[in-house]
């Protein structure tokens, strides 16, 4: 591929790499995210009476997915969940081939990584050429309207300081998009659901903590100038002025796509005409838009 035609590079994989190298050992105190991604496949599968002998987890993050899993009853139906990838190919989907024979898996599971693709068609179309046909992808990422108050006040508080503000959260995809990216990379019967949750933090610096325990932190390509003591003061000062409850708590919005998708198979049921539908896919796949506060 000539460089005018590869995808911009947004991320830098190997400032990801090293985000998630840091993040191991306080990964699982700040987990909740990727449990509920996880909670969510689990849920999916639950509801499709079939089985899944080969199986493979993407998540950078791996392992939540197969100890939620392990609680189910889908756990009987899926075979031995193999962790595909080194941490540096986890941290970048679809830069490199993916680890995988063509048609080789039945179910494909990938949470809370591909908000870290540069190329999300092109790692979503590797996905599918490696399910067998009929096989299922169930993916999540984070959607646009995650840390949007971190957003706003980071900026705002830069510009104030030094006059001049430098891009902090990542440009995440929407909602919207999720069905139309599956479809553009190959999958039959595509779904997406947004789920939006509230979680609530003493201060900004809690917030901040949670995120690089997670390994979320800003990995955009090109030089990074570390923010001062002075822009993160300020940010911390906007926050609470504009979101901070009446005990002093401030809120941060998470927002998660939950994507769904299958690997074509003439034996499958074909869409319904535009605006025809009785039923959602996604309701018969279990996997609902929900909204809801975590607990402090």
């Amino acid at each position: 591929m000539s460089s005018s035609s590869a995808p911009p590079r947004i991320f830098d994989t190997r400032r990801r790499t090293a985000r998630l190298e840091r993040s191991r050992r306080a990964f699982a105190g700040a987990d909740f995210l990727h449990v509920r991604a996880a909670e969510n496949a689990v849920d999916s599968l639950d509801a499709l009476v079939r089985e899944w002998p080969e199986a493979a987890d993407l998540s950078a993050q791996p392992g939540v997915f197969e100890r939620v899993l392990a609680g189910s009853p889908a756990a009987a139906r899926v075979g031995q969940v193999q962790v595909v990838g080194s941490l540096a190919e986890r941290a970048g989907p679809g830069e490199a081939p993916l680890a995988l024979e063509a048609q080789s898996q039945d179910l494909i599971v990938s949470l809370m990584s591909l908000h870290w693709a540069n190329d999300l068609p092109g790692a979503l179309a590797q996905i599918r050429r490696a399910l067998k046909p009929d096989g299922l992808f169930i993916g999540s990422l984070l959607g646009a309207g995650a840390l949007k108050e971190l957003r706003g006040v980071l900026t705002e508080a830069e510009l104030e300081v030094r006059g001049g503000a430098q891009a902090r959260v990542s440009p995440f995809a929407d909602g919207f998009d999720g069905a139309a990216l599956l479809q553009r990379a190959g999958f039959a019967l595509p779904v997406a659901d947004v789920d939006r949750l509230t979680v609530r933090y003493p201060d900004l610096l809690a917030l901040v903590r949670d995120l690089r325990a997670m390994g979320e932190t800003n990995v955009l390509a090109g030089p990074v100038r570390p923010l001062s003591r002075a822009v993160v003061a300020r940010a911390a000062e906007l926050y609470a002025d504009r979101f901070a409850d009446p005990d002093g708590r401030i809120p941060a919005t998470f927002e998660i796509i939950h994507l769904a998708g299958w690997a074509p198979h003439e034996s499958q049921q074909k869409p319904l005409p535009r605006g025809s539908a009785k039923m959602r896919l996604a309701d018969a796949l279990g996997v609902t838009e929900r909204t809801g506060d975590e607990a402090d």
